[in-house]
């Protein structure tokens, strides 16, 4: 088997897994207009009901961290392709559990289920494309690879409103999450290979050049699954400064997600409309990446991560203030141009950070967290909304979070060891 790394090398393995996040990005994507929006017309939800709407971004955050967790120590011991054919798997109840969606709770059953797949889909893909590549392609490999799960939640979020309006909210999620789910998994089985060997192979060569070749790469102090946890969250003050932006940034997903379409909406815009909106913030947000991940390899991970985020925070603010289509879309655009400029960096800052065999379990553990931040940014929402009466006060809670975070980057991220 030849274990060359780079992406010229791995060409169409590592286009394999650009397909399997972008088809895992449109499965998420297809729900983050429909569902707020025809909450209350099409799911029986009450009006105002903001932490009840809430409930299932909590639900989709807690799973999804929690399979991200877990994700990277079942791929080392089981593979990478096959814990991304199990994510596969996991979604092909989401489309018929909201075809027959009377109540939201069907709802939140099926978004379990989408948390699952993302949990376990999304991090395979990305970890295979880490393994196939060099340490000096990190940023490219996450701009690309957000570039192509965020392109698919524009995409998806944008003809799923379309589906909606022509068939019905059920009937449009049903086809086209079905569609996207047959179509993943055939690629995933038949197409994809497992990339474990390359990441032992970079292990190896790794150890060779730092002349410790009879090493595993792991701390035994670290070896058990809290010892290892426990490193990978705050081991170092610069792990500890990536994973809180992880989780806050999820802030300004989280109520792009939950209360941008219901915003937009409620000041006068149609569903598609809406839908169009939303969708340039995604388009923005993954077209973005293949600069700023390159740019990261080149330039540095904080400064981008930290001005993303105050980029963020100033257009959610942005957002709240405006009342006309064209303010709404720059505001959306410059929110997606501070995604891009930390979402991807903040994914290789952590791999600058770890050993090559332990880069799955620390992405797991700051995916964990990242992804925790849904929970803890819907519940934060929805009280908020619930104690004010309103939608707005959320926007401007994400505003300061985003700032707060920001300055604490670039207060604690170190640059990386040299040799990583």
């Amino acid at each position: 088997m030849d274990l060359s790394h780079g992406i010229a090398a791995n060409r169409g393995q590592f286009v394999q897994f650009l397909l399997q996040v972008f088809f895992v990005g449109a499965l998420v994507g297809m729900t983050r207009t429909v569902l707020p929006a025809l909450s209350e017309s099409d799911f029986g939800l009450a009006a105002g009901a903001f932490t009840t709407l809430a409930s299932f971004v909590v639900i989709f955050g807690v799973i999804k961290a929690t399979l991200n967790l877990l994700a990277g120590r079942f791929s080392d011991r089981y593979g990478r392709k096959r814990v991304l054919v199990a994510g596969w798997l996991f979604a092909i109840p989401v489309p018929f559990l909201l075809l027959i969606a009377d109540s939201w709770g069907w709802v939140l059953l099926a978004t379990a289920f989408l948390g699952i797949n993302q949990g376990l889909a999304w991090s395979m893909a990305l970890n295979s494309k880490l393994d196939l590549t060099h340490a000096h392609q990190r940023g490219l490999v996450n701009g690309a690879n957000e570039f192509a799960g965020y392109g698919g939640v524009a995409v998806a979020g944008y003809l799923a409103a379309i589906a909606a309006e022509q068939l019905g909210a059920r009937e449009g999620l049903f086809w086209f999450g079905l569609a996207v789910i047959i179509l993943a998994l055939a690629l995933a089985i038949w197409m994809a290979r497992d990339t474990l060997p390359w990441a032992h192979a970079q292990q190896k060569a790794q150890q060779r050049t730092r002349g410790n070749g009879n090493g595993n790469g792991t701390d035994p102090a670290r070896s058990s699954g809290l010892g290892f946890f426990l490193h990978a969250t705050w081991g170092n003050r610069s792990l500890l400064a990536i994973n809180q932006a992880g989780l806050v940034e999820k802030f300004t997903d989280t109520i792009i997600w939950l209360f941008v379409p219901i915003l937009l909406v409620t000041r006068g815009a149609d569903l598609v409309t809406a839908g169009f909106l939303v969708g340039i913030y995604g388009v923005v947000w993954g077209a973005g990446q293949l600069i700023t991940g390159p740019a990261s390899d080149k330039l540095g991970r904080r400064g981008l991560i930290t001005w993303g985020m105050w980029l963020c925070g100033a257009g959610i603010i942005a957002i709240v203030l405006t009342h006309s289509v064209w303010a709404w879309g720059l505001a959306l655009a410059v929110t997606g141009v501070g995604m891009a400029m930390l979402y991807p960096t903040l994914g290789a800052a952590v791999a600058d950070h770890c050993e090559p065999v332990e880069r799955a379990g620390v992405l797991g553990v700051y995916r964990f967290w990242r992804d925790f931040g849904y929970a803890v940014a819907a519940l934060a929402l929805g009280v908020t909304a619930s104690l004010s009466g309103g939608i707005e006060a959320g926007f401007w809670l994400v505003g300061a979070a985003m700032a707060a975070s920001g300055t604490w980057v670039a207060m604690r991220l170190k640059s990386p060891a040299p040799d990583t």
